[in-house]
C-alpha cells in the first residue's frame, strides 16, 4: 500500500528554514518548575507557537524495526520517551514493536498509519520506493554494513566455502554477496539454505557459513563459548549502512517541526545512552516495555556494539545520523550487481539531511545547556 510521491522542498530553501529554526531555538529560554536532581534535565526548547504547532499534530506513531532490541535508532526512541525528551519538545509519541518485517513498516508509514520507522539499511529505502512504497530517509546513524559472515575457525579463504553449505535469514545479505564476489568465490559451488535465528547451527555444522548481525550472532556464540572467524564486508571495499530513521515525504512536508524535533529529541538520547554510564539503564527502559523475558546483558552489548559503529563511522564535523549520498549509491550499486534491483533511482528525492541538519550545529544537537 503506498501513497503518491510528492516531490520535496527545493533543497535551498529547507536549509535555509532549518538554520532559522534552530537559531529560534537557542533563543528561546526553558519553562515549567525545578525537577528533581535524579532526573537528566529535559528543558522545553520551544516557544508556544512551535509547541501548539507540534502538539496539533496529534499522537505520532513510531514502529520500531524489532520489537525492543536495543538496536541503534530503536533505543533512542525508547529512551527519549522515558528520559522526557519527546515531551521537552512538545510531541506525543507512541512507541509500537515492529516485528522484523522493515518493508511491512515502511508500507504503514508510506500509507499514514504511523509517521516514523527504523529502517535496517538505505538499501531497503531504494528498494521501498521501487516497489511503490513511498517513504524517505531523514537520519542514516551506521555507515558500514551491520551484515557479517561467520563460519568455522578453520576456514582461512573465503573460496574453502565452496562446495559447503551457507545458512541465511531468508536471501544472502547483498553486502555478503557482494564481498564473496569480490574475493573471486564460485556463488553457485555454494549451497544456501534458509535457517532460523539460533546461531548454534553452524559450530553443529549443520552449515558451514553463517550470515548475521556483528551486533549479534558473535556475542551469542561468544556465550555459548563457541569459536568462529567472522569475515567483515568492508574489509573487500563493500560499503554499506545501517539504522535508517524513515517517514514519508508527504508528513515530512506537512510538518516540518514535528520531524525535527523527533530527530532533536533522539539525537538527545543518543548523546545520554551513549555514555557508558548511562548504557544499562537506557537498555532497562526497553527491558520494561518488553512482555516477554528481555536479555538486558546481551542488549546492552548490541546496543554498545551498534552504537561504537555509528560513532566510529561519523563523519568528522557531521552529526551522529547523517546521510552521504555517495555511499548511498555505493550500496545502492551492490543491489544493482547482486540483481535485487533494476537500476538505481535518483537518490536525492528518497533521502533528506536537512531535517537532522538543522537540529545541530557543528555535529552537536541544539538543546539548552543545564539552568538555562
Amino acid at each position: 500500500m503506498s501513497t503518491p510521491f510528492a516531490p520535496p522542498r527545493p533543497r535551498y530553501l529547507r536549509a535555509a528554514a532549518s538554520a532559522l529554526t534552530a537559531s529560534a531555538v537557542l533563543l528561546v529560554s526553558a519553562c515549567g518548575g525545578q525537577e528533581d536532581d535524579t532526573t537528566p534535565r529535559a528543558a522545553a526548547i520551544v516557544d508556544d507557537e512551535r509547541c501548539s504547532t507540534n502538539r496539533d499534530a496529534g499522537t505520532i506513531t513510531y514502529v520500531t524495526g524489532y520489537q525492543y532490541q536495543a538496536s541503534v535508532s530503536i533505543l533512542e526512541a525508547i529512551a527519549a520517551d522515558a528520559l522526557g525528551y519527546f515531551d521537552a519538545v512538545c510531541l506525543d509519541v507512541e512507541i509500537q514493536p515492529g516485528s522484523g518485517d522493515t518493508i511491512g513498516n515502511a508500507q504503514l508509514v508510506a500509507a499514514g498509519t504511523a509517521q516514523f520507522t527504523s529502517m535496517g539499511n538505505e538499501a531497503e529505502i531504494l528498494q521501498a520506493n521501487t516497489n511503490e512504497i513511498g517513504v524517505m530517509g531523514i537520519a542514516t546513524y551506521g555507515h558500514v554494513p551491520i551484515a557479517t559472515l561467520l563460519t568455522g575457525p578453520d576456514v582461512e579463504e573465503l573460496s574453502d566455502l565452496e562446495g559447503s553449505t551457507l545458512g541465511h535469514k531468508g536471501m544472502l545479505p547483498a553486502p555478503l554477496e557482494a564481498m564473496l564476489v569480490a574475493d573471486g568465490v564460485d556463488l553457485d559451488k555454494i549451497e544456501q539454505v534458509e535457517v532460523g535465528y539460533d546461531p548454534s547451527v553452524l559450530p553443529r555444522d549443520q552449515v558451514q557459513a553463517l550470515t548475521g548481525f556483528r551486533s549479534n550472532e558473535p556475542f551469542l556464540l561468544d556465550g555459548m563459548g563457541e569459536e568462529y572467524r567472522q569475515w567483515l564486508p568492508e574489509d573487500y571495499g563493500v560499503v554499506g549502512s545501517f539504522g535508517v530513521m524513515a517517514t514519508s515525504p508527504e508528513y515530512a512536508e506537512a510538518n516540518p517541526t514535528v520531524v525535527e524535533d523527533f530527530l532533536r529529541a533522539l539525537s538527545r538520547a543518543f548523546d545520554y545512552c551513549v555514555q557508558e554510564e548511562n548504557a544499562r539503564e537506557c537498555v532497562e527502559f526497553a527491558a520494561e516495555l518488553d512482555e516477554t523475558e528481555y536479555d538486558v546483558d546481551h542488549n546492552l552489548n548490541v546496543w554498545q556494539a551498534e552504537s561504537s559503529l555509528a560513532t566510529g563511522t561519523t563523519r568528522e564535523g557531521a552529526p551522529v545520523g547523517f546521510i552521504d549520498l555517495d555511499s548511498t549509491e555505493a550500496e545502492g550499486q551492490t543491489l544493482v550487481d547482486a540483481g535485487q534491483l533494476d537500476e538505481l533511482p535518483d537518490l536525492e528525492p528518497l533521502f533528506d539531511p536537512s531535517y537532522l541538519e538543522g537540529v545541530h550545529t557543528n555535529g552537536e544537537v541544539t538543546w539548552p545547556a543545564e539552568g538555562q
